[in-house]
Order: structure tokens, then sequence, then C-alpha cells
């Protein structure tokens, strides 16, 4: 196949554009000629392709092939891949799942070894990964770097498991990501020198640029739940060498809208430079983990997009390895069949296993949701009491948390959450960071125990039920994807976020953000399947009934 593409080339390593005719042949771009300012061209501006610098593709509920059918619509030809979530579920045969089933289209995921799975041992997880396996992974040339090290303490503390899995990655020659929400100083220092080269949790410039001096490189995320975007993007300016942009989680509703060309777009606004733009968006994330994807190169891979200008950054056509995979918002990648690999062992569940005994209490720490963040709260607050038993208080936005353990049978741990704003029925997700027990959240028992209930019977999915109503997205795939077609999976999800903002959610993605009131990770109050955790102190406060440890 060969074909040649004349249009405004925009060089970002002369800092200029121009009419230039790109000639592909096999795959790869054999000339790059400058044309003479009259020259006939097509609309639009060439460019790289877009990168995701980090993202998890499990959180836009469709399996990689699906996601790139999406993707390639809005320019992104590459992802930094963790498939932390699905290792969490199902092991190094969720690892190995997602790699083979992304390399049956055309584009360019490049998976990463998950370091920490379990995340904390304050949960329970469907599988485990030692250093060896990590090591295992590393060895791999479908493995391009260890995977987000989200065990900072481990770190700091030099724990031998943690430290064996960087040095591994070391050993191989391949970058170690970072996960340090909040880590400043000698923290960040101590955490940085241990060869962790970059980090996506930074929710203030002031924290950024801590990180930035001791040489780290800083991820600007804008994802479904947490965004970063206007906090940090201001240092693109004078720290472009040493940043990227990822989305971390990336639901389908809003994959469908945009992806990097939505941040290439924004910053433009702000008045960022296009040349350090596309550096952040497209050149960072080539070099830094040193993928196999075409910077517009003679003898580089034919992976570029047009898009119609440089404001807007609306994608016209989009070419990996000179193929054609999406013009004017229409994909070409075909759709592919995959057999779901899943863990699921969890019984029914009754309105009485939901039930938390007040035994004289009237108050308990209770987790303060924050919409755009992942971090939450920690608040004290009473409770109401009816029959010795605390319910929810719908008037003053404190409703009843809980998560149910997937993997066995056990009980069903309890606590309180503030903002989620419903006002009736309940939500319930499998895919709750980062082991992907059940997580719920409700007015009432009966409610919760009808979606926990309809995850339990799809072996996964999202669901809310309001009133007699009831909808869930079924999520085959290890509780966290679903194998259908992604432009419905998108549509589906639309509607019961829609029906979850009915029943009085205030929340951007309030199933964004339910999935992450169980990463114990993360700062500063969330809930596990083993009780009520301090995220700060890293350790847990209550049981599952919510009596003290």
């Amino acid at each position: 196949m060969s074909f040649i593409k004349r249009a405004l080339l925009v060089d970002y390593r002369t800092k200029s554009i121009y009419p230039a005719e790109i000639t592909v042949k096999d795959k790869i771009i054999t000339s790059i000629k400058k044309l003479s300012v009259d020259a006939q061209i097509d609309k639009g501006y060439i460019l790289p392709g877009f990168v995701d610098a980090h993202i998890h593709i499990e959180s836009s509920m469709l399996v990689p092939s699906e996601f790139a059918r999406l993707a390639v619509v809005h320019g992104t030809i590459a992802t930094i891949s963790d498939p932390h979530e699905i290792a969490n579920v199902c092991g190094i045969d969720g690892v190995h799942f997602m790699i083979e089933n992304g390399k049956t289209v055309p584009f360019k995921f490049n998976f990463g070894a998950p370091s920490c799975v379990p995340a904390t041992t304050f949960e329970t997880a469907g599988a485990a990964l030692d250093a060896d396996q990590v090591e295992t992974l590393l060895k791999s040339d479908d493995i391009l770097y260890l995977s987000e090290m989200m065990n900072f303490p481990g770190v700091l503390f030099k724990d031998e498991q943690v430290m064996l899995k960087i040095k591994a990655a070391h050993k191989l020659g391949k970058p170690v990501d970072g996960h340090a929400p909040g880590l400043r100083g000698d923290q960040a220092r101590q955490y940085i020198e241990a060869g962790i080269s970059t980090d996506h949790e930074c929710f203030t410039a002031e924290e950024a640029l801590d990180k930035l001096k001791y040489g780290m490189k800083i991820l600007i995320r804008e994802g479904s739940a947490a965004k970063n975007f206007e906090a940090l993007i201001g240092l693109v300016n004078e720290h472009h060498d040493n940043m990227m942009f990822c989305s971390d989680d990336k639901h389908p509703d809003s994959l469908v809208q945009g992806h990097i060309n939505q941040l290439c777009a924004r910053a433009v606004k702000k008045g960022i430079d296009i040349y350090k733009i596309i550096q952040v968006a497209t050149i960072n994330p080539v070099e830094h983990y040193k993928i196999k994807m075409g910077l517009l190169r003679e003898g580089d891979p034919a992976d570029f997009i047009v898009v119609n200008d440089l404001e807007n950054y609306e994608v016209l056509q989009t070419y990996i390895e000179g193929q054609l995979v999406a013009e004017n918002g229409k994909t070409f990648i075909e759709r592919k069949k995959c057999v779901p690999i899943n863990q699921f062992n969890c019984k029914l569940k009754k309105p009485e296993d939901f039930k938390i005994e007040a035994n004289g209490r009237d108050t308990l720490p209770v987790i303060e949701a924050l919409d755009g963040q992942l971090i939450t709260n920690k608040l004290d607050l009473k409770i109401p009491v009816i029959d010795n038993c605390f319910e929810s208080d719908t008037k003053n936005d404190i409703l009843k948390m809980v998560v149910v353990n997937r993997y066995q049978n056990a009980p069903v741990a309890k606590a309180f959450i503030r903002n989620f704003g419903l006002k009736s029925g309940a939500l319930a997700s499998s895919v709750a960071h980062d082991s992907h027990n059940i997580v719920a959240v409700g007015c009432d028992d009966e409610s919760l125990c009808r979606a926990v209930n309809l995850i339990v019977a799809n072996e996964g999915g999202v669901s809310c039920v309001n009133a007699g109503e009831e909808k869930i997205v079924a999520l085959p795939v290890a509780g966290l994807m679903s194998a259908d077609d992604g432009f419905k999976v998108a549509e589906d999800y639309t509607a019961i976020d829609a029906m979850a903002k009915k029943a009085g959610s205030t929340l951007g993605a309030p199933f964004m953000t339910l999935s992450f009131m169980a990463l114990l990770v993360i700062p500063h109050l969330k809930l596990s399947d083993k009780g009520l955790f301090d995220g700060t102190n890293f350790k847990l406060l209550f049981t599952p009934d919510l009596k003290k440890v």
C-alpha cells in the first residue's frame, strides 16, 4: 500500500508550518517534501498522532479493541496502558488478555507490568503479583514499563518486594511510573530518587513544581473523575519538556465526546504555544516510553493525523502505519470477537445484610466525596438511628455505602458517605478500584440490595435502581468491561448516568466517583471489603460492621 498526502505540515522541530508532500509506502514514511506556498494541497494540518500517557483501558468499560475504535476518531494513535485493574481480578491471565485483544486492531497499545496487585493488604483482591511475576512480565517485549508504584510508603520505607520490582525494571531498562498524591519535600525527593520517573496525581501546581524540581515528569490528568488540567496547564509554558497529557480513567460516554484532542484545544485557549502543546500531547510520551510510533520523520511508521485547525483540533483523518483508521468522525476499525475472562464468586444478598447496628452510638466517621477528585474528606457526623440501626439521611445527603466481596462470601462492609445527592434508590458497580469488589451507595437497604444483586446476577456491571425502575450495563469481561460495540456501550452508559442524576445525584460522573470510594491508596477516608480505612495513616479504623478495630 502506498499513497501521497499533501497538506499543511506542522513541523514541531523547526517550529514552522508549510505545505508538504508526505509519501507513504509499505506502512513507512519514505519522504517528506516541502512544497511551494501556492501548491495545491488538501484541507487541514498534519500532526503526529496523540498519545494518552497514562490510562487504564478498563475504565472505558471497553475491551482494548473497542476502545481503539472510539479513540482513533479523536486522533489518538497510542496509549500508555496500565492493566492494573484487570490484574487485580484475573492476575497475569488478565494482563495477557489485554495484550492479545489489543493486537487484533491497528492501534498502538503499550502495556505496563502492574506493580501493586493488590494495592494494599487491607482489601480482598482476585489475584496477587509478587516481584518474580512482575519481573517475568517486564522481560516480555509486550511490556514497556513498570506501572504506577502506588505503594509510596513501601518505597519510602524500602519494602523488599517493592524495591525488587523497581530494581527489575531498572535492570531491564524500562521506566517506572509513579503515583504519589500529596507527596512533597523530602519524601517526594526520596520517592523520585528510588528511580520513579512520572506522576499523574498532582492536585496543585505547587506539588507538581516540587516534583519537577527533583527531576520527575508530570502528567496533566483530565479524566472522567479526576480533573487536574486547570491546576497544572500553566506549567507547560516553562516545563513542556517534562510534561504529558493523560486521562487515567475515562468512561465511555466521555470517550465518545473526545480525548487528548480536547486537552489540546483547551490549552490553546489558555494561550499555550502550539508547538509546546504538540510536544506534551505526542512527542514526550513517545520518547519517554520509547514506543514504536512514528513522529513524522522519514523512515518512521506512517502514524499521523490531519486536523481541521490548530484551535479546536477537530480530527479529519487518523492514519496508523499508513492505514486510514478514522475519517470525519467515523471509525474504520472493524469489531473483533473476544472470549470474556472473569472471576466472580458471590451469592445474592438480602436487605438485612446491609443493616448497621448503632449500639448506643449516634455519630460515625463519614466519607465526603468531592466532585472531580479522587481524594475524600473525613467527617464526623450524626447519623439517624431507627430501631437501633443507622439509616441514610437523604435530607442532609448522608447515604449508606457498602462494599461486597465478589471473590468469596463474606460480611458486607458498611459506612456512610456524603455528597452523592441521591434522593431515592441506589447505585452499584463492580468497577471499584483497585480490587473491584462491588461498591454501592443508596438511600435504603432494599434499594442497595436490589442494585447489588443486579451486579451479582450479571457477574459484573454498573446498576441503578429507583422505585420500580432498574438499569444495568453488564460488564462480563472481568466485571470491568463489555465486549459489545463501544458506541452502544457509551449510549447505554449515558442512559444509566442520566438515571442516576434523575434520582438526585449532583456529581458530574456519579459512577466514576463511586468507583474510587474503595481506592485505599488515595486519602483520606475510604471503604474496603475489610472495613473503613484511614488513607492518611494507612490503617483500618472499623470492621465491616463498623465496630472499632
